[in-house]
Formats: C-alpha cells, structure tokens, sequence
C-alpha cells in the first residue's frame, strides 16, 4: 500500500502542518474507530463518503476474568491469577477478552486500507483507555488522532476533526489505576469472604462502602423507638356566607408553649430531645382540649405575607440525572444510563457522563432560543445564568447533559418513544427551565385564637411561574413535595370572627429512618465523595447481582448476606470501608490523573505497605472464624443468638430445654432485618416445632392443605411430600397476605392456579394465567406476558388477555423482548433484541444467542429447554 500520508508530507510547497492534515482528511482513506454501531451510524451522516466507520463493541482488552483467560505460557505464574504482577510495578496483564478476537481482527483488516486512523471513543477516562489499547492491540503504521466531542452533530464533527490531538496518557494512567486498586481489592479480599462466608460473594472499593451506607440505614431503623404524640387539626371557615371557603388550621401552641411534633424526638430513643421546651400531648389531653375548644370563639389573631423566590436547579450532571430518573420516571440508575447513552449516540444529547453543570455558550443559547420561542421572552432572565460544581473532583472540562446541537429538538419531534422518550424531555425540560425567571411566590400565615390555644394555618400561591412552567424538580422527601404545591387561603382579617366545623384530635407516630432509594442513595455517594457518578449505575446493579440488596417498592433493602459481608469488614478491615478512607482514595486517584502523586508508590503503599491491603487479609485470616462470620448479631433480637447465613438461605438456631434437639428455621427472605420480630421468630420456631397443620382439606381430592413458610416466603401445598409425590403442588399467598391470617377458601383459590382462561383464536392453543414470582402472568405458546395492575387474575376476560399478548413487549431497558420464558420460574429467561441483535437474559446474566439461531422465525419456534441448554452450554 502506497503510505499516502507519506505522499503528503512531502508534497513540494506544503510546509504548514495543519494544512497538510487537512488535504490528507479531503483525499485519503480515513479510519474512524468508535465504541458502539449506533455511534458509528449516527456519525458517519457527518463525513464524507472516504471515511469508513467501525466499532470496537467496548473494551477490546481487559484483565483476565477467570483461569480460562490466562495464555498459556503464563499459566504457572502465580501472580497472574491477580491479573497484576505486583513484584513488577504493578504491571497489568491484558488479555482480549471471549468473543473480541473476531472484532480486533476485522478493525485491523480495514486498517490496512487506511492511510489515518481516527480514535472517536468517547473524552474520558474509559474513552481513553480504549483509545490506547486500540493502538496498542492494532498497531498501526498510518498516523493517528484522537477524535474528541461531547456530543454528535455535524457541527461537533466538523470541529472535532480541525481538532485532533494525541492520546492523553494521564488519563489512561488514571483509569488504569482505578482499575488496578479495584482488582487489588476485590481479588484480595473476595476470596477471604467465599472462605469465611460463602462461596460467589466480593467485596470492592467502592461497592462495600456503598453496601455499608444502606446497611447503617437499616441498623438505625433497628436501633429505632417509636414516639407517640397527639394534636388537633381543625376545618375553619370564613364566616356566614363563605361556608365553601374551607381551610385546616393546626393547633400551634397551648399557654403559650409550642405544642411537639415529631421533629422534636429522638429517633434511637423516643424521648424528647434535650433542650426542647414543647408541651407533649397525650390522648386524654388532646381529648380534654378537644371538648373545651369545640363551643368556644374562634378569631384571626394575625395575618402575615411574605414573597420569596424558587430558584431553578442546575442543568443535569450524571449523579442528578440518575436522580431524577428514578424519582420521577422511576427507572433505576443502570437504565437511566443505559437510555441516556442511546440518546447520546444517536446525537439527542450531549456526553453524559460528567460532573460539570457548565453550559457552553451554543447550549446556553440553545436554551435561550427555545425558551424565547415556547414561552416569550418574559420567561427569561435579563443574564443568562451560570452554574458551578459543588463535587470535589468534578471535571470541569465537560459540559452539563443537554440536548444537543445549536438549537432544541422539541421532545415531540424526535421521534423517540418509551423511556428514551420520557429521559430526553427531562433533560430538555431542566436545560430550558435553568435559563428562566425565578418562581415567585407568596406565602400566607394566619394565627387562629381559641380559648388558651393558638391554631396556624398557612397557604402559598404562585405571583409567576417562571422555571416551573417546564420543570418541578423531583424529590425524595414527601414533606418536601407537598410544598411545593399551591394551598389556598381565604381573605381573612385581623380580628375576624370564623366559623369552626370541625375539630379532631390525631394521634401521631414518629417514623423510623427512610430507607435508601436508588437516588437518594446516589445523592448521599457523591454528598461523601465515595466513587464516581459514571460507576454509581454499575455499583447498585453489582449490589443487586450479589444478592445483598433487594428492591422493596422503591427502597433498597439489605439482606441478611449483605450484611454479614460488611459485618465481617467492619470487625477485621473496618478502616478499608471507612467512608473517608474511600474519598480520600477518590482525591488522590484525581491527583494521580493530573501527576501530583506518583501512581507506583501510591500502589505500593496501598498493597504492599506496612499497613498494606496484603498484609492485613494474611494477617487477619486466620483469625476469622467462619461460624462467627456467617452469624449476624442483631442486638433487638432476644430469643436467638443471631441470624446464620446459610447455602439456603438465612436460619436462626433455637436451643430448646433439656435434651430436646435445637430448632433450626428459615427465615423468609422478603423479611427485612429491621423488620424481623420477636414476634416472627416465636411464631416461626412454634411452627417448625409442632410440624406442619393443615388448614383444611381439597373437597375434590381429600387431601389436606398447608400453609407453609419456606426460603421465598410462605406458600400454599397440597398434600404431604413422599417418596412417590416429591414436588407436590404448591401456590403462593396473595401479595401482602400474612399465614396467619389465611384461609381453606384462599388456598383453594390459589391452588386452583393455572386457570384457563380460553383458546387463542389464531393459534388454537390454550390462553392460561398464573401466579409467579415476579407477579401475575399470561402463559400463550411457550410465551408469558405480566398482566397489568389493573388485571385481577381470577377475572381477566380473554379479550383482556389478547389485547395484551397483542402488544410489543419490552424488556427494564427498553429493548424489546421477542419471547419470554419464564412463567413461574424462578428466575426470568427472555430473547431480547439487544443493540448488537437477539440475546438471551437469564436472570442477571446476558448469554450470547448462536448466530444460526439468530432469525426471528426459528426465535419463535425454540421451546423453553432449548434455550436453557443454551444457557448451560455458555
């Protein structure tokens, strides 16, 4: 091949660099690299027809996941089962990973064609790393560029390709040394946790801080004394003639001491929190004061108003994006992510992992333009408004997440659908409303005598809406919310006469620490500075796969696995999981990134120090008591001496008198740790001790029912398990029905389960629906769809169940699924039509579809134990 950038170089008259970089990108083959086909597709609408456009898929190398990956000359080393050679700098050893030989193959055939190579990975620590290992791998003997945007427009393109500059080899040291303390860290420390706890379970530098966070949460709900307290609450109107113009008035004082509310007590104790001078209402009081006031005048003591402004929040960075996403699209962080990378991909909006709420000046007209256009520009502040980062290590080079391009794309006119759809007007709608007008508003209080007390009522309104005619920022607080709406006061007057009509005494209950939700606890990782915004979506779903959070609702709640983890870390490392060791190590990571701390000694000190990583898991292992380490001790818990952790979940041991054998009883999982009683665990031992009882027998078989209580929860069965009956049938209780509160007819129903509900009109094969463990579902032809909420099981007519089996079915990321197989299995089997084309989703685990099975007809036609043979082939 003739070296035409040789060619060039040496063309007689073309002494200017830049200018000979510029006839090479008009008249040579160029070479573009980025990470995904979709990317690849939306930039190549920007270049002329002599660049070719081709993707990576990710990482093309990375450090050996398992023995399988090592090559074969190093496989008696045994450093290489770290992956990093720890004697010698903390080399890494990168291999390619299963299935990318092929791609890096196909990347350096159309390499020999190209006479530049072009690297548009994406301007991070990631997108840099993948540059370099690209050329490391592909070697290429043409000159090469990086190719760097923050988002896909031809204007981007055209200035990024004026623009190219080397690879940034501080930025490829940074994420290589995050790579390597992670590996250190969950390769050194994992291995300690299968021996002590269990088998498959790790721990990491960011994920066992995170998990500790949710636990603590948990330990606080247990450590929790509820406190009880009463008040009144009073409907009052203006006076005859304005009957209608009801307003609640709540009762403030008494004597002219404050009456307490439940901010006033401590949560660990109950108690009244010290220096709190309120008077506490018991139900006798509040009864009293209730008759005395019920006859009494009732007058306006005072009215007072004052004006204050809402500002709007900054536009997205990825933590407030996450968010956002989970509290009002109620989408977990991993699928906000995922959705906000299509969009970035196919050019909606701007790069969207950064920590900088920057708006550059084409987005800040951007917005200014659209917000001029939709709603006048009254809407608009007289300077257009600029924010900075509260984060520690923000990256200040990146631009907020914004629609992309000089001018807005209107949601609706993107052409998006679903969660993609509903993500992009998110973030056009904050974009927009950072450049508008402050909120105004107007609060009204007014004081209410009556007899010895003095009742508060208080009202808002809104003078201009400002930012909130396109944005109300989401919130975890439910208290918080509400005050963000509008509540109406009447006209009142100072020493007005009003009407009572209704007077009632409450009775209230302090409420224990909120669980963590997905955002909530996004917002507390990076309020610490624990990790990365960009790692948070992988870290939750980590947590998830491991099994040591479950979702209840939208709360993450620890399991008991989860806890003996961190129980464990606390006892013998407590110092790798202090939440400042953890952000100190973030600090000097950013450090290292800019060359203030040199990254060998920093590993050196980190691993092989005196204090180091090494020495502590050699030190401590011994120490380590497995059956200490699998029981958890949980102080509110007095009948047992802890919860174990065990292959089949978690057990307690019930030591019984005399010489009677010890109980051994499974606790069901979708108990919380906080939510274990002593009260459970006695009606849980009693259960276990006088064996199963029946609750009644089946009319049409004669065989007697029991409700039983197992690893998943309690459930109904049919007759007793026998050699010749091994799996008798069972059912599972409704949703939110407790064992002791169940019925024969309730079993009878349930195990009625799978009921028919008709024929399919097309295909003539049976429609029936079924309980399951991710909820009601239809089963059709080896294919199973989840009824609505508003399905009820037993009534479901077939229409119903068509219409639904009618519809396209997505999978939690958006994709579509092509054919479901999991029904009542325990975990979910699907086909989904992923990005790079069908894959099969078993439960957490992504499984490559062979490509001859890859056609939508024979996709159709697989039967349930053919994809699962697949499964175990994989």
């Amino acid at each position: 091949m003739v070296d035409l950038s040789e060619k060039i170089y040496n063309i007689t008259g073309i002494d200017n660099k830049i200018l000979k970089e510029q006839v090479l990108y008009m008249a040579g083959k160029i070479f573009v690299i980025v990470e995904s086909p979709t990317k690849a597709k939306t930039i190549r609408k920007f270049l002329p027809d002599n660049y070719i456009v081709d993707a990576s898929i990710g990482h093309v190398r990375d450090l050996p996941k398992s023995a399988a990956d090592i090559p074969k000359k190093l496989k008696g080393e045994e450093w290489t089962k770290l992956g990093i050679d720890v004697e010698n700098g903390f080399k890494p050893l990168y291999v390619t990973p299963k299935g990318k030989g092929k791609i890096v193959r196909e990347l350096k055939q159309k390499l020999k064609e190209a006479d530049l190579l072009l690297l548009a990975t994406d301007e991070d620590r990631e997108g840099e790393s993948i540059s370099w290992h690209l050329v490391d791998i592909l070697k290429p003997k043409v000159p090469v560029k990086r190719m760097v945007f923050h988002e896909i427009t031809k204007k981007a393109i055209t200035r990024a390709l004026e623009t190219g500059r080397e690879i940034d080899i501080d930025l490829v040291n940074a994420q290589e040394t995050r790579r390597i303390l992670d590996r250190l860290y969950g390769y050194t420390l994992s291995p300690l946790i299968w021996k002590k706890i269990s088998y498959g379970l790790s721990a990491g530098r960011v994920q066992s801080p995170g998990l500790r966070l949710i636990i603590d949460r948990e330990r606080d709900r247990i450590k929790f004394k509820k406190a009880v307290y009463w008040d009144l609450s009073a409907l009052i109107s203006p006076g005859t003639g304005r009957e209608k113009e009801i307003f609640e008035a709540k009762l403030e004082s008494v004597d002219n001491k404050r009456v307490s509310t439940g901010k006033d007590f401590d949560p660990l104790t109950g108690k009244l929190q010290e220096n709190k001078d309120v008077l506490i209402l018991d139900k006798t009081a509040a009864s009293n004061l209730e008759d005395q006031l019920k006859n009494g005048d009732w007058n306006v003591d005072s009215v007072g108003e004052r004006s204050f402004r809402q500002k709007p929040s900054p536009p997205f960075i990825t933590s407030t994006l996450q968010q956002d996403g989970n509290r009002k699209l109620r989408m977990t962080a991993r699928e906000t992510m995922r959705a906000a990378q299509h969009l970035y991909e196919q050019g909606f909006i701007t790069y969207m992992r950064t920590d900088s709420p920057i708006l550059s000046s084409e987005g800040t007209n951007g917005a200014i333009e659209s917000v001029k256009r939709l709603y006048g520009e009254n809407y608009l502040t007289e300077t257009p408004r600029q924010f900075s980062s509260k984060s520690k290590g923000a990256q200040e080079a990146h631009e907020a997440i914004r629609p992309a391009g000089e001018v807005f794309v209107h949601p609706e006119e993107t052409g998006l659908t679903g969660r993609e759809l509903a993500l992009y007007s998110l973030i056009w709608k904050r974009t927009l409303a950072s450049q508008m007008k402050d909120a105004e508003k107007i609060s009204t209080t007014a004081k209410l005598k009556a007899g010895n007390t003095v009742f508060s009522a208080t009202g808002t309104r809104l003078a201009f809406p400002g930012f909130l005619r396109v944005y109300v920022e989401g919130k975890d607080d439910v208290d918080a919310a509400l005050d963000d709406k509008e509540t109406f006061l009447p006209e009142l007057k100072e020493g007005q006469s009003v009407l009572l009509n209704k007077l009632s005494s409450i009775q209230h209950e302090t409420k224990p620490p909120a669980r963590y939700t997905e955002a909530a606890l996004v917002s507390q990782l990076e309020k610490m500075g624990i990790g990365r915004p960009s790692t948070y979506a992988s870290i939750i779903n980590t947590l998830f796969d491991r099994q040591y959070i479950r979702r209840q609702g939208t709360s993450l709640i620890p399991t008991f696995t989860g806890f003996a983890v961190i129980q464990l870390l606390e006892n013998h490392f407590p110092n790798l999981i202090e939440y400042s060791f953890t952000s100190e190590m973030e600090s000097a990571l950013d450090e290292i990134s800019i060359g203030k701390i040199d990254r060998l000694k920093y590993l050196e000190k980190f691993y092989l120090g005196k204090k180091g990583l090494k020495g502590q898991v050699e030190n401590r292992e011994k120490e380590i008591k497995p059956e200490e380490a699998r029981t958890i001790k949980l102080p509110h818990l007095g009948p047992i001496s802890g919860v174990k952790v065990g292959k089949y979940g978690p057990y307690f041991i019930q030591e019984q008198e005399g010489d009677k054998e010890s109980i051994h009883a499974s606790i069901p999982e979708e108990i919380a740790p906080a939510d274990l009683s002593e009260a459970d665990i006695l009606e849980i031992t009693e259960l276990q001790k006088n064996g199963p009882v029946p609750i009644g027998t089946d009319p049409a078989t004669g065989e007697n029912i029991y409700c039983l209580t197992g690893r998943y929860g309690a459930y109904f069965q049919l007759g007793e398990k026998t050699e010749e009956v091994p799996k008798p049938k069972r059912a599972s209780l409704p949703k939110g029905m407790k064992p002791k509160d169940v019925t024969l007819e309730d079993a009878l129903r349930q195990l009625s389960l799978p009921r028919l509900v008709g024929m399919h009109p097309e295909t003539g094969l049976e429609i029936r629906v079924n309980e399951g463990r991710f909820g009601p579902y239809i089963a059709h032809n080896e294919e199973f769809r989840s009824l609505k909420k508003d399905d009820e099981l037993f009534s479901v007519s077939l229409e119903r169940c068509l219409e639904i089996l009618a519809e396209p079915k997505k999978g939690r990321g958006g994709s579509p699924v092509l054919k479901d197989f999991t029904g009542d299995k325990k975990t979910s089997l699907t086909i989904i039509d992923g990005r790079y084309g069908p894959y099969i989703k078993y439960g957490k685990k992504n499984i490559k579809l062979p490509d001859e099975k890859k056609d939508r007809k024979i996709i159709e036609s697989l039967t349930t134990e053919e994809v699962m043979a697949i499964v175990k082939d994989a």
